[in-house]
């Protein structure tokens, strides 16, 4: 069964960026929280997302990211100039 939330003491500037999107998606302003609500529903948490990625075997070495890092920023400045 849905639900009703209710969201107080919204500020005017942010209630104005609300009503400036909701209307530059063709919505209003409660169906373009219900969809962003929705977005954010279904994203991981910042916990989950790294308990998750912590379980993922890599086969790329520490020395491999390390030479990827390196040949992309190019020679270190001559330290003794």
């Amino acid at each position: 069964m849905p639900k009703t939330i209710q969201i107080r003491d919204v500020d005017d500037d942010v209630y104005a960026a609300l009503q400036r999107r909701a209307a530059e998606a063709g919505l209003s302003v409660p169906d373009l929280l219900r969809r962003e609500a929705a977005r954010l529903a279904s994203r991981p948490t910042v916990e989950e997302w790294l308990a998750r990625t912590r379980r993922r075997p890599s086969t790329i070495e520490r020395s491999e990211i390390l030479a990827a890092l390196d040949e992309q920023r190019g020679p270190w400045p001559d330290a003794g100039r």
